[in-house]
């Protein structure tokens, strides 16, 4: 097959980093959307009846490990619509994985110098949750420049 026959099928070269961003944008994607709403599924989430909307007081913890709260989990939610919209194109991709990478690296500052038993924690984040957001932002900013490093070249 030549290499316009695959093009007219919708196949990609994998060396290009075209689809191979848009298919990591999708991935990451999927899983906010997946732990979004297993946040909101009892057995799953710890404590569900402690959870509340934002805040310090949520009790509830994802797999008995993250703190989550209903503002919380919407986020994942809202971040993982952002993924499948934005992996619609490889710039939309790019900008999802290295913008939203950043973001949770933002996060797992925040979560450093929050006090974590004070109203300020409105998200809110435990020690758990902050290693979680470092490995998300360094692994999804990874995936962002990786997957479009030879685009950088042209």
């Amino acid at each position: 097959m030549t290499n316009s026959m695959a093009h007219s099928r919708g196949r990609r070269n994998p060396a290009d980093g075209r689809a191979a961003s848009r298919r990591a944008a999708s991935a990451v994607g999927v899983l906010f959307l997946v732990i979004g709403v297993l946040g909101f599924i009892p057995g799953v989430t710890t404590s569900y009846g402690d959870i509340r909307f934002a805040g310090h007081g949520s009790g509830a913890e994802l797999f008995g490990v993250f703190q989550v709260s209903v503002l919380h989990n919407v986020v994942h939610l809202l971040f993982g619509v952002a993924g499948l919209m934005m992996s619609k194109t490889v710039t939309g991709a790019r900008t999802f994985l290295v913008g939203g990478g950043a973001i949770y690296l933002v996060l797992w500052l925040y979560g450093l110098v929050v006090d974590h038993g004070s109203g300020a924690n409105f998200i809110p984040v435990n020690g758990a949750d902050n290693w979680l957001h470092l490995l998300l932002g360094l692994g999804m900013i990874g995936l962002g420049l990786l997957t479009t490093r030879d685009l950088n070249r042209r």
